[in-house]
C-alpha cells in the first residue's frame, strides 16, 4: 500500500472516468453521425476520423459544432418513436377491445327491447366472446 499514495489512486480513478466519459461521448456522436440524413458519406467519415484520432479535442470540436442538431434530432426521434406508439395503441384498442364492447352493448339493447330470446343472446355473445 505504501508503493501507491492515495493521489495516485485518485489519478488512476480519474483517469478511467474520462476514458469512460469518452466512450459513451463517442457512441452517442457515432449514433448521431449514422442518423443524420443531412451529411453525405464523406462528411460523415471525416467527422468520424477527426473524433477517433482527437479522441477529446474531436468530440469537443463535434459537440460544439453540431450540438444544437444533435439536440434536435433526438427530439424529433422522441417525437416520432411517441407518435408511434401511440398509434399503435390506438389501432390495438380499435381492432380489439372496442368493436366486441359496441357488439355486446348492441345485442343487450335487443335483448332489453324484446327482439331477442335469453336462448339467442346467450348464443350470440358466446360468438362475440369466442
Amino acid at each position: 500500500m505504501d508503493d501507491y499514495p492515495l493521489l495516485n489512486l485518485f489519478l488512476t480513478m480519474l483517469y478511467f472516468f474520462l476514458w469512460v466519459m469518452w466512450f459513451f461521448l463517442l457512441f452517442k456522436v457515432i449514433t448521431d453521425l449514422f442518423r443524420d440524413h443531412t451529411l453525405n458519406g464523406w462528411a460523415k467519415a471525416g467527422w468520424l476520423i477527426v473524433v477517433l484520432l482527437l479522441p477529446y479535442l474531436g468530440v469537443l470540436v463535434y459537440l460544439i459544432a453540431r450540438g444544437r442538431s444533435m439536440r434536435e434530432r433526438d427530439v424529433t426521434e422522441v417525437k416520432e418513436q411517441e407518435q408511434a406508439f401511440r398509434s399503435y395503441v390506438k389501432k390495438a384498442a380499435g381492432s380489439g377491445g372496442n368493436d366486441h364492447v359496441n357488439e355486446l352493448a348492441r345485442l343487450a339493447e335487443l335483448k332489453r327491447e324484446g327482439d331477442l330470446t335469453p336462448e339467442e343472446y346467450e348464443r350470440a355473445k358466446a360468438k362475440i366472446l369466442a
